[in-house]
């Protein structure tokens, strides 16, 4: 398929800069795979949507405050740091952003009032793209707090709102750059909602980096080489998971790295060629560790019933993967319809479930 076809023309003015308040008034598509029906309702509705004995799946991770300014040692060049990935307990991969960063430079941190806070990051590797290897002189984790800021999307230019209004209220495990947007619309009222209706809750957790931003750049959609994220999927969600199917209720996947992690759980449970009684039967099996699955149209869906998502960008894996969820034409029909009904798009827009 040809990656022009998961372009779409969209108004800057519905690119979301801001969150609604309260989270779940949000607007909310519901779209049907099957018929292609759309009905346009608010979030806090989706319990209308689901059934006693469904599994509700969120991603758990929190973003870090992986933003850090810093200047270089000697010259006093202004320099960026973007936390992508810890390597150990002082060593990360990271994008920089500054002029002639090369192997060897030092980099000292700074705080808020732009004074030097004692902490360094030298330059150890450099890779494409503006990444670099950076070591820095003690363990960065507990400063973050201090001297970290919120990342936020490139589309989001402007946001002087609270950073906790970038987080799920259900994050717990500090390791991304980004946010499941998806579920940043989820209040504990809602939640509890849904738990009084006998529809259960299950955590996964990946690692959202910042590639889930970059768009696929080669003409076919097949060429482009998807990035590879770390995902963990525990016994117990596993468990949770296998009976829900086995009782003939529905797995909902909250976000598209939701849908990411299990699916490859699904795959380690179910490789190809072993999917009979002789090999065992379960719809995921337990994992830790990376994954580069990249779903596009004509995969199997084995895992997931239904999707919680956001409107994506173009030209984008997400957009390719909702659509193979979804089917091209049917996407294509729900995009059309949001523009028209003025939905905010991207990080802090509004929702879409495809049943």
């Amino acid at each position: 398929m040809k990656t022009s076809d998961f372009d779409y023309p969209l108004d800057p003015q519905q690119i979301a800069q801001t969150a609604v308040d309260p989270r779940d008034s949000a607007k909310l598509m519901v779209l049907e795979r099957a018929t292609g029906q759309i009905e346009h309702r608010i979030f806090r509705d989706l319990g209308e949507y689901l059934r006693p004995g469904d599994l509700l799946v969120l991603n758990d991770t929190r973003v870090i405050p992986a933003r850090l300014h810093a200047h270089k040692a000697g010259t006093g060049g202004r320099v960026e740091i973007l936390l992508l990935e810890r390597q150990d307990s002082k060593t990360w991969l990271a994008l920089v952003g500054g002029r002639k960063v090369r192997v060897g430079t030092v980099l000292e941190l700074l705080d808020y009032r732009d004074g030097c806070s004692g902490i360094e990051a030298k330059v150890k590797q450099e890779k494409d793209g503006g990444q670099r290897v950076v070591e820095f002189n003690r363990p960065i984790n507990e400063w973050l707090g201090e001297l970290g800021h919120t990342p936020l999307p490139p589309y989001i230019h402007y946001y002087a709102g609270d950073p906790e209004r970038y987080q799920t209220i259900y994050s717990r495990t500090e390791e991304s750059a980004a946010a499941p947007t998806a579920g940043l619309h989820f209040t504990p009222d809602l939640l509890l909602q849904l738990y009084k209706m006998k529809v259960k809750l299950a955590y996964v957790t990946l690692r959202i980096g910042l590639d889930t931003f970059k768009p696929i750049e080669t003409p076919e959609v097949a060429e482009h080489t998807i990035h590879t994220e770390w995902a963990r999927l525990g016994p117990a969600t596993a468990r949770q998971i296998n009976s829900t199917k086995l009782a003939g209720g529905r797995v909902v996947a909250v976000g598209t790295t939701t849908v990411r992690t299990l699916e490859t759980a699904a795959l380690r449970a179910n490789p190809a060629g072993c999917e009979t009684k002789q090999c065992g039967w379960a719809t995921v099996s337990a994992f830790e560790g990376p994954t580069n699955l990249y779903i596009t149209p004509g995969f199997r869906f084995r895992a997931v019933d239904l999707m919680i998502t956001n409107f994506h960008l173009p030209r984008s894996t997400l957009i390719v993967m909702v659509s193979a969820f979804a089917g091209l034409d049917t996407i294509k029909q729900a995009y059309t319809a949001a523009i028209e009904h003025h939905y905010r798009f991207y990080s802090f827009g509004d929702a879409m479930l495809i049943v």
